[in-house]
């Protein structure tokens, strides 16, 4: 496993995105936990979550629990796991989504989740979008104080605009250690973000990092076949999945990505922690640039 910072803090080069094992068609809690374990056991360090990571009302912060779980009940040492969280969104039960990123709000919400997570201080605490309704000043300010606080000990901001990372650095400055939008093959619109995280030494950490891979179609009984997309013949050539050569590709834009790809099953995330250890000539990438990812 090769590694990377988010503030002063090493982890692994690849993170589990936690979201699939409690929102909806969750697996049961036994597949879910096991998922948790193989991530651990790939040495994957970083597990990104969110309170509003459930699917039913009234289950708020189901998978910062069901994490919480899942390393007490690990069998090796997880003191150097580092577990992202994120606050500011909520889950009525309905399936939408909503956005509440006043300062009480985030500040009590906070302190909810490092009581699930069990720790006196959350290592990384990001603000999950921009609430319309609040100044997005206000929003960072509480940040601000959950870090003077001690509450938290470093401070992302997710679904943002380079203005607003701007803005949030001058706030919070050493404090505020990443910046999670989505970006993947298929979706490369955050490219301004990322290089503007690189240059401030904020960790990127693409959130559906896969989107728009597909194993269906081009994947043959004994694993990629040679058809399809320059994605899908990369794959073939190294004997890896498409989604291994998706995330080798992000590792490859910028020393601050660290992609967080899903996972709702063991495999998936042993895959993906895979990618770590897949460097991409630079005639591979060049490939890849303009690539559609099918």
């Amino acid at each position: 496993m090769r590694y990377r910072t988010i503030a002063h803090t090493v982890v692994s080069a690849i993170g589990l995105g936690a979201m699939p094992l409690s929102i909806e068609h969750r697996p049961d809690e036994t597949q879910a936990i096991a998922t948790i374990h193989a991530a651990l056991d790939a040495g994957v360090t970083l597990i990104d979550t969110a309170d509003s990571y459930h699917w039913h009302a009234g289950e708020e912060g189901h998978n910062e629990l069901l994490i919480a779980r899942a390393l007490a009940g690990y069998g090796g040492d997880t003191s150097h796991v580092l577990v992202a969280t994120k606050g500011g969104r909520g889950r009525p039960g309905d399936g939408s989504w909503t956005v509440n990123a006043t300062p009480a709000h985030l500040k009590r919400a906070a302190e909810a989740s490092a009581r699930r997570l069990g720790v006196d201080a959350i290592g990384l605490y990001q603000l999950h979008k921009p609430d319309p309704a609040v100044p997005w000043a206000d929003s960072v300010g509480a940040l601000r104080e959950l870090l003077d606080a001690g509450t938290i000990r470093a401070a992302g901001i997710s679904n943002v605009t380079t203005a607003q990372i701007r803005q949030a650095h001058r706030i919070l400055g050493e404090g505020l250690a990443s910046v999670q939008n989505r970006y993947s093959p298929a979706v490369r619109d955050s490219e301004p973000e990322l290089r503007l995280s690189t240059r401030l030494g904020l960790a990127f950490l693409p959130w559906s990092p896969l989107g728009g891979i597909s194993r269906s179609s081009l994947d043959g009984p004994s694993g990629p076949t040679s058809a399809g997309t320059a994605f899908h013949r990369l794959a073939a050539v190294h004997g890896v999945s498409p989604q291994r050569i998706a995330l080798a590709w992000l590792l490859a834009r910028s020393p601050a990505v660290i992609p967080v790809p899903g996972a709702g099953r063991p495999a998936s995330i042993t895959d993906s922690a895979g990618a770590a250890e897949l460097t991409l000539s630079a005639e591979e990438l060049a490939l890849l640039e303009d690539a559609q990812p099918g």
